[in-house]
């Protein structure tokens, strides 16, 4: 019998035992190139010896030191780095254990700023339709995936939506791309008048979307925009870098492109490139100040928060992508993915849309290509590209409800920032193979 309780009752899953750079490989020796990081996770590939060393030296001096008690070498000097690289006015670092972990602590954090600064009547928070922060109740509140959301919804904490910046859909042919970015940044300050500004903490965001609408960027100026609208009103700006940061849009952290910097961000994914669990929360020493100046207590924490091994293995990954060139590279064979998916899919007649930065690429299906009409929910086609790419031996992530929730569906695609170029031919036709098969007839 056995005794994991999976993602998915129903599904029996090949067993993985090895790694080979962009290759996971299970115990009847398939392989299968990891087209996705797994959930854009995995940058640095499955079998990089300096993190495994990494790993190795700090478990043979010393795996973990509860941080109640003491701070440790790795994570001071993986803070360091992370600030000495982050976004101007980002000076401290609070290390937890993945994504939602840092998100929840943001929103504690950002709630805690304003009671330390005499303003308690801050309770509330806004974000994006169709966005994703995590899976704890704090994050999912936050978070605009709405099938996620559904059965939790009594539960959770107040959050409001507003648009999401996703111009393929909702751009307006009288507009221009600024012009729409502007229009849906607005939505912040309409619903800031509307709730009462002295009552919001934060607007949180993802600089571009990762899982839920598909690697979506948003347009030239609709950050510098939202980032008016904050400091008018004094809200904090939360920028979610769990999936899109440490690299993978082809910058350090993805908002380096947008030329804002937040009050608070928060990244994983990437920080510890799969090889231990780690995430961060980094916030500007205004913010730290506060905490420091007023109870000197940040009422939150994790058993395992700056763990040492995991902080010694993502110190070896930020070391990797800022001494071995890998940013370049990402922009490098970011073009290439590119160009290998327009050459493949940019006549398709159920392709609407290829978008993206970096090694960070979503290709959005549709039923008709000229009204942008999604395909029917019952054909489940974001599942069944899923299982057709998996039989191929490639790792991707489909997703259906693209567009509200419900209707839409598109491809996901975060390789390692070590795939090759012959590797990405072999990516775009094992998915051009998949999603043949798994079209209606």
């Amino acid at each position: 019998m056995n005794h994991v309780f999976p993602r998915h009752t129903k599904s029996a899953l090949p067993t993985a035992v090895a790694g080979d750079g962009c290759y996971l490989i299970d115990a009847n020796g398939k392989r299968y190139l990891d087209g996705s990081g797994g959930a854009a996770v995995s940058c640095l590939g499955h079998s990089d010896p300096a993190v495994k060393a990494a790993i190795h030296a700090q478990i043979d001096a010393m795996p973990f030191a509860h941080t109640g008690f003491f701070t440790s070498e790795p994570a001071e000097v993986l803070a360091d780095l992370l600030i000495e690289n982050a976004p101007a006015g980002i000076d401290r670092v609070y290390f937890v254990s993945g994504g939602s972990e840092a998100v929840e602590a943001a929103i504690k954090l950002a709630r805690q700023y304003f009671l330390e600064i005499g303003q308690p009547q801050r309770t509330k928070l806004i974000a994006r339709r169709q966005s994703y922060h995590g899976n704890t109740l704090g994050a999912l509140a936050t978070g605009g995936n709405e099938w996620r959301r559904k059965p939790f919804k009594p539960m959770m904490i107040d959050t409001t939506h507003i648009s999401p910046c996703y111009a393929y859909r909702d751009q307006r042919s009288d507009e221009t791309s600024f012009e729409y970015g502007q229009r849906v940044a607005n939505e912040l300050e309409q619903e800031l008048l509307r709730l009462g500004p002295d009552t919001v903490v934060a607007f949180l965001a993802e600089p571009v979307v990762g899982a839920t609408a598909g690697a979506v960027p948003a347009v030239e100026g609709y950050f510098k925009r939202i980032r008016e609208i904050c400091d008018q009103y004094g809200v904090l700006l939360i920028l979610d870098e769990v999936m899109c940061g440490m690299g993978r849009t082809g910058s350090l952290f993805a908002c380096e492109q947008d030329g804002i910097s937040p009050d608070i961000v928060t990244v994983a994914k990437g920080l510890g490139a799969g090889y231990q669990p780690i995430g961060a929360m980094m916030c500007t020493d205004t913010i730290y100040s506060a905490i420091e100046n007023g109870s000197g207590f940040f009422q939150h924490g994790h058993t395992y928060m700056g763990h040492a091994t995991a902080c010694a293995a993502s110190l070896a990954v930020l070391n990797s992508l800022l001494d071995r060139n890998l940013i370049a590279r990402v922009n490098e064979m970011g073009a290439l993915l590119d160009k290998a998916l327009r050459a493949e899919f940019g006549d398709h007649p159920h392709i609407g849309d290829i978008r993206g930065r970096g090694l960070f690429q979503g290709i959005e299906l549709v039923a008709d290509r000229d009204t942008k009409t999604p395909f029917e929910t019952r054909h489940q086609l974001a599942k069944k590209i899923k299982s057709a790419a998996f039989a191929e031996g490639l790792i991707c992530y489909p997703m259906s409800g693209t567009i509200d929730g419900e209707n839409g569906d598109h491809v996901l695609l975060a390789p390692p920032f070590i795939i090759e170029p012959a590797q990405i031919d072999e990516l775009v036709g094992k998915l051009s193979t998949a999603i043949k098969l798994s079209l209606p007839a």
